[in-house]
């Protein structure tokens, strides 16, 4: 039986201060989870009862198995995750010295195990069945994953859907053109394209919203999902576009936002919801991910995210 969903990409041991507006230097207590935006995003679908699987590879340290044990607790299907036996799981510290917007330090080492996978480690089957491929950039940025990325996004032929998310970590990549490069490579292959302004300008250029959407529309891509901070979100398809505005919240870690959404697009459109549904229900789960500290462990349950939204909508930001 194919899966609703495949992400590939970043996995880590996520430590996340819980003390707001305070830096590195100053005293904290942290929280512990897994993160990577792909993670996430696995971890988003299958809290709304999508199908999901997630590639990417941890060491063989003692993180692994707490990692492991995590995925399946959130529904995550983990027959792809492999073991590099010598090498380390990341680890990611965060610190909400500006909440909206936390202090992040990757620990991931010369060459992290999520580094490392090859073609062999999903069935082309189950690739090509897969309802949607989700791709993180961040994945083609180096080693044998990049290249395996390619290979599983020309293998799709671009069937529908296949995610190129944008999410630009500069200090995974050599320099700007190298990401800059493989995004426009990975656009071309894509049916999906998501990325907040900045990415978008990383990737082609662009910093106008209804610009970037043209742009991303004339190479072929059937839904460009541009994220607009505090103006919202952009969906654009050929036939329609779509402004969401943000819900008001009261913000507590900005982390792990962009990752609901995510999800939850995902969600929406193999429900074959409107694209103002999609929209809505993408950006309120970005929202209720938003106000609260955790990335993973506060993805929501459809009833929960569908109760947030309705509250939201009526104005309150509790």
């Amino acid at each position: 039986m194919s899966l609703d969903l495949i992400t590939v990409g970043r996995i880590s041991v996520d430590l996340y201060a819980q003390e707001a507006n305070q830096s590195f230097t100053d005293p904290q207590t942290f929280r512990k989870s897994i993160g990577g935006s792909p993670t996430n995003v696995a971890v988003a679908a299958a809290r709304l009862g999508l199908t999901a699987g997630l590639v990417t590879k941890v060491g063989g340290d003692p993180l692994a198995p707490y990692v492991l044990a995590k995925l399946r607790s959130f529904g995550v299907d983990t027959s792809f995750v492999g073991v590099e036996p010598k090498g380390q799981t990341p680890v990611v510290l965060a610190a909400l010295d500006s909440p909206g917007d936390p202090t992040i330090i990757f620990y991931r080492g010369a060459a992290a195990p999520d580094t490392t996978i090859d073609t062999t480690a999903v069935p082309s089957t189950d690739i090509s069945q897969a309802g949607a491929l989700w791709i993180s950039a961040g994945a083609l940025a180096t080693g044998a994953t990049a290249s395996s990325c390619f290979d599983w996004l020309e293998l799709r032929e671009r069937k529908m859907h296949t995610f190129i998310d944008l999410d630009y970590r500069p200090s995974l990549w050599a320099d700007t053109a190298a990401a800059r490069m493989a995004a426009q490579r990975a656009i071309e292959l894509s049916t999906v394209v998501v990325g907040n302004i900045a990415e978008c300008d990383m990737a082609i250029g662009i910093r106008d919203p209804e610009a970037i959407a043209d742009n991303l529309l004339s190479r072929g891509v059937t839904l460009a999902c541009i994220k607009m901070g505090a103006d919202g979100v952009l969906l654009a398809t050929a036939a329609e576009r779509v402004r969401v505005k943000p819900l008001q919240i009261q913000l507590v870690c900005g982390l792990g936002a962009g990752d609901a959404f995510g999800g939850a697009l995902v969600y929406g459109l193999k429900a074959d919801l409107s694209l103002t549904d999609i929209g809505e229900l993408a950006n309120g789960a970005g929202a209720y991910v938003a106000s609260r500290l955790m990335c993973a462990d506060a993805m929501p349950e459809l009833q929960a995210l569908s109760d947030f939204i309705s509250v939201h909508r009526k104005g309150s930001p509790a």
